[in-house]
């Protein structure tokens, strides 16, 4: 479960961290400076530690840009400004050795997704228009931040670059061609080639790859087949926010995104979070399916964990 954290941990957070409800968190609203970001993680950090013996992932969405939590530390630069590889790598690397400093390990970027629209919401979060193009500064983007120890996250997987609207705000279908979609996917394979550490699942709905026209992160056929089987990503596989306008209606969010292949479910609203563990708790309780499924998603977790050298 991650959690939104929005300034200095309050009682109620760390409770829920030594009581094991948390096993992250996402850095979210404008974080002004080195000293109190990694005040906050290292408290929480302390925490974990010492009444759970393993440490939080802690994460933020460092794209670069408008997508900026960390207001102190690059990228400086929006994806649509970075034209080339060695600025994309540059950029990726300042940027891991800021998070870094204050005790991140996570950065939930970069944005895969290919812009087919001038009217897309994603706007300079893309690198460009061209699967090729896109592709090459995403591989350079994920290696700059990973050679610098921080993981990266391509996202929104399968690709919403043809969205006019966020999935943070309502249900979005994309109504696309299986073959559209697949040319589109050249950046996810490039950052999976790269060695990305996570990959980041789209709230929305594809009907070409998916008929019954489930949403991504709870669709076994794009998170299962096309990502973990047909791509080869044995990595750790995070949702967007559970509690966006998109999903936010769906009925056991957590297990149905278990169900379909996902580790990480990602809140940003506390009351979310909350309810969320509530409700895997009790999935948990009487199906043995999904105790096997958090089982699994464990192990890619701490295997992530290992990678990045997180220990207590």
């Amino acid at each position: 479960m991650i959690a939104p954290l929005r300034g200095a941990p309050t009682s109620s957070l760390l409770a829920r961290v030594a009581a094991g409800q948390v096993g992250g968190v996402i850095l979210l609203g404008g974080w002004s400076s080195l000293r109190a970001t990694a005040a906050a993680v290292a408290r929480l950090q302390q925490v974990s530690c010492t009444r759970r013996g393993t440490p939080l992932l802690v994460g933020v969405d460092q794209e670069g840009g408008a997508v900026r939590r960390l207001t102190w530390a690059a990228p400086t630069l929006a994806a649509a400004s970075m034209r080339t590889p060695s600025v994309a790598n540059a950029q990726a690397r300042a940027a891991a050795r800021a998070m870094r400093a204050a005790g991140i390990a996570i950065d939930f970027a970069p944005v895969a997704d290919t812009l087919s629209t001038p009217r897309s919401f994603l706007g300079t979060r893309s690198f460009g228009s061209d699967p090729a193009t896109v592709a090459a500064l995403v591989r350079a983007f994920v290696r700059g931040l990973q050679g610098g120890g921080v993981a990266a996250t391509a996202k929104h997987f399968p690709g919403l670059g043809s969205a006019v609207a966020s999935t943070d705000d309502r249900p979005v279908a994309i109504a696309r061609s299986a073959a559209f979609l697949d040319a589109r996917l050249a950046p996810f394979e490039a950052a999976i080639a790269a060695g990305a550490k996570l990959v980041m699942v789209s709230n929305a709905s594809y009907p070409a790859l998916d008929r019954s026209g489930t949403p991504a992160v709870f669709s076994h056929t794009i998170v299962g087949e096309l990502l973990r089987r047909e791509l080869g990503f044995d990595g750790v596989v995070v949702s967007d926010a559970l509690d966006a306008g998109a999903v936010a209606h769906v009925a056991d969010e957590p297990g149905r995104a278990l169900a379909a292949g996902v580790d990480l479910l990602l809140y940003s609203r506390t009351s979310a979070s909350e309810a969320g563990y509530s409700q895997l708790v009790r999935d948990a309780a009487t199906s043995a399916s999904v105790r096997g499924e958090l089982a699994a998603a464990v192990r890619r977790i701490d295997a992530l964990k290992s990678s990045l050298g997180l220990a207590c």
